[in-house]
């Protein structure tokens, strides 16, 4: 599968978290109202911004499938990237929302005794997003999108607020109505931390940054092909699910066009086996250029 089917495939878990975002903020939000339960109701209200989260996610996908043109001669790969740093900012804002919600719910507890069944709908919404999760999650992977990741880990932190909702009704009803308020907090938290772990590599890639682990491992097996004597610069950055490397080797100086050419070849052949999706440029130069100057 190519890099433009990869990121097709991926409009496959933006949709499916749409939907169930959609389906499930509107039950949440009814029978929340029905059964006289806030947490529900907060929850269903998150949902609705994760529908906000997920479309961005969605946009950023099919802008990236656009192929180059005299604007972006590399593509427009890190549309991907921009929708995973939309998703944090609004998982990082909806985190902050919680945390003053359930400060207040601490300070000021209520004594409403919530509907169980307002319990039973958080429960099947934690199993139910756990599982867009999984899918979410292995696709992912399977395509290496950052933008899927970001909305299986939105999915992920969907399914523990669900879960601490259950837990603050249950809560509730048994008569300690503070402890929605506790598990309020600690998810605000977790979705903070979740939208940390979203923002970092994204922001690292959009300033050009690069795992220096993999600038070691890539540096070692342009240095293991034969010819090569000395690697003297090495650059990469991310594109999207892309890769662009430059390097800069030396070779004797007596080798003809058609041997120094076989070398970047080779190169290129090793690199792009330890990272398929990428764009690899080899320069050649003489060994004791500067000498020689």
């Amino acid at each position: 599968m190519d890099l433009y089917s990869n990121l097709k495939e991926g409009e496959k878990g933006a949709w499916l978290s749409i939907w169930t975002y959609l389906l499930l903020s509107i039950v949440k939000l009814i029978v929340g109202f029905i059964g006289t339960s806030e947490a529900l109701k907060a929850d269903g209200l998150n949902n609705t911004t994760d529908i906000i989260a997920s479309i961005a996610i969605l946009v950023g996908l099919k802008i990236s499938q656009k192929p180059p043109d005299e604007d972006h001669q590399y593509g427009h790969m890190r549309a991907e990237t921009v929708a995973s740093l939309i998703a944090a900012f609004i998982m990082g804002f909806v985190g902050l929302q919680i945390l003053i919600n359930a400060t207040k719910s601490l300070l000021s507890p209520e004594k409403v005794t919530p509907s169980l069944l307002t319990a039973v709908v958080a429960i099947l919404s934690a199993l139910i997003m756990y599982f867009v999760y999984r899918y979410n999650l292995k696709l992912s992977k399977r395509i290496g999108s950052e933008a899927v990741r970001a909305a299986a880990y939105d999915n992920r932190s969907d399914a523990l607020v669900s879960i601490g909702t259950a837990i603050g009704i249950g809560g509730a009803v048994i008569g300690f109505p503070i402890i929605d308020g506790i598990t309020a907090f600690l998810i605000g938290v977790l979705v903070i931390f979740t939208a940390w772990n979203i923002f970092y590599p994204s922001v690292h890639a959009l300033t050009d940054g690069f795992d220096e682990e993999e600038v070691k491992t890539l540096s070692t097996l342009a240095l293991r092909v034969d010819g090569v004597i000395e690697l003297k610069e090495f650059k990469g950055r991310t594109h999207g699910n892309m890769m662009l490397v430059d390097l800069t080797v030396t070779v004797n100086p007596m080798l003809n066009v058609i041997e120094s050419h076989r070398i970047t070849e080779e190169i290129e052949r090793k690199l792009g086996a330890r990272q398929p999706h990428s764009v690899i440029l080899v320069h050649i130069e003489p060994e004791g250029l500067e000498k020689l100057s």
